[in-house]
């Protein structure tokens, strides 16, 4: 069985000064910025992503305590072992990771800890069950609570269901974080990417409240000539 100092050996093998330098700059970690204190090793996500593989079947115990880590790819690799461990588990070890993944999800607090995580195992959780714990969770005072919320509905709108998506882009048109902004435009283009009569049926209603990131990610694909009518409001 793989440890939890094997996991973390590895991943100090791959570690890297130079990248964990533009690394700390890349994921705004000056204080007052939204991901200080965090630290890097330097190690890039495929080479994280192959750590996880080999650490298939670590405990729960030791998975939180990496995802409790200062170190930013310690949190990842921990998230990463528990989408491998989610896609191998039954409905009940499903549902034990998802509920984890949600007791722990404090330390799930940067955009690409969210972004690679919450669709694999919270949107896909949610899949046929109730949504009220997304619509919790994007109300949240945490920034990354409200991220949860809207990016783990991409596992829905991979099956072709937006409704959700279009309740929490509701909820979310007047949140004043620009990675909320981002990641509202960008689940609205998956959106639009599937049907775009839905996605362009939201923007006719609620363009104008749009923050401008958040309309131009939505917008990202459409005809020019589209676009500068929507920008030009």
């Amino acid at each position: 069985m793989p440890s939890l100092n094997d996991a973390k050996k590895r991943l100090r093998v791959k570690a890297d000064p130079i990248k964990a330098k533009i690394l700390q700059g890349f994921f705004k970690t000056a204080k007052g910025e939204y991901g200080y204190g965090d630290l890097f090793l330097g190690v890039t996500v495929p080479e994280i992503r192959k750590i996880a593989v080999a650490s298939e079947g670590l405990s729960l115990p030791s998975i939180e305590r990496l995802l409790h880590s200062k170190i930013h790819e310690e949190r990842l690799l921990a998230l990463l072992i528990l989408v491998n461990a989610y896609g191998l588990a039954d409905n009940s070890g499903k549902h034990t990771i998802c509920k984890f993944y949600i007791s722990n999800r404090r330390s799930i607090n940067n955009w690409d800890l969210v972004d690679l995580s919450a669709p694999k195992i919270v949107g896909d959780y949610l899949l046929g069950r109730n949504k009220k714990a997304l619509h919790r969770l994007a109300i949240s005072e945490n920034l990354w609570d409200r991220r949860i919320s809207i990016i783990s509905t991409y596992s829905f709108i991979r099956k072709n269901k937006f409704s959700e998506t279009l309740k929490i882009a509701r909820i979310l048109l007047g949140d004043d974080h620009d990675l909320i902004h981002k990641a509202v435009g960008w689940m609205l283009r998956e959106v639009g990417n599937r049907s775009r009569s839905t996605e362009e049926l939201f923007l006719k209603k609620h363009y104008k409240q749009m923050p401008r990131t958040m309309l131009r990610y939505a917008i990202e694909k459409f005809p020019e000539k589209l676009r500068i009518k929507y920008l030009a409001r």
